[in-house]
């Protein structure tokens, strides 16, 4: 009988301090577009193509995460496409 197995939650490190605000934002922005592609790549949606922005900011209501803009929409298919799926 097989078992699951549990993983401890990974501790969140403070970021670096003192470096520009467009890194902060840059940063943030990765992790955003991250989550929403492996949510996607999860649900089925393996070619970026047909990650549209409506469909990337319907999983981002799905997931709770707030609404993402074109920017991070492009980025979402360009680690879809970088998957090599």
């Amino acid at each position: 009988m097989a078992t699951a197995m549990t993983l401890d939650p990974v501790k969140k490190k403070p970021l670096p301090a003192g470096l520009p605000r467009e890194w902060y934002e840059s940063h943030n922005r990765r992790l955003k577009a991250m989550r929403l592609a492996i949510s996607l790549l999860d649900s089925g949606t393996y070619d970026a193509r047909r990650a549209t922005n409506r469909k990337i900011r319907t999983m981002a209501v799905r997931t709770g995460i707030h609404r993402p803009s074109n920017v991070t929409c492009k980025l979402v298919r360009a680690f879809i496409v970088s998957n090599g799926a």
